[in-house]
């Protein structure tokens, strides 16, 4: 049982790592980079529900999209109730 808990840990914080991925090479590559698009790509299924609930936050002149730190505490909150499941039935 501990290596599907090992295994759920490490596909959800590539996961994880992959929507900060995306979020910083946004700003710094262009859209059209082939890393930034898969990471898009991946990424997207995730981040485009959420943006249907949560409005980017407007502040001056700019907006904030706040997506993908709703997504990286999603995917935390994921990891712990699968881990908390699986340790519990495992007993």
């Amino acid at each position: 049982m501990g290596t599907v808990i090992l295994v759920i840990h490490y596909l959800l914080s590539a996961y994880s790592l992959a929507v900060v991925g995306r979020v910083f090479l946004e700003m710094l590559l262009s859209p059209y980079n082939r890393v930034v698009a898969f990471l898009r790509r991946i990424t997207e299924p995730l981040l485009a529900p959420i943006r249907r609930f949560v409005p980017p936050l407007r502040t001056g002149g700019m907006a904030w999209d706040l997506s993908p730190v709703i997504a990286l505490l999603l995917l935390w909150v994921l990891e712990q109730l699968l881990t908390r499941l699986l340790v519990s039935v495992a007993r």
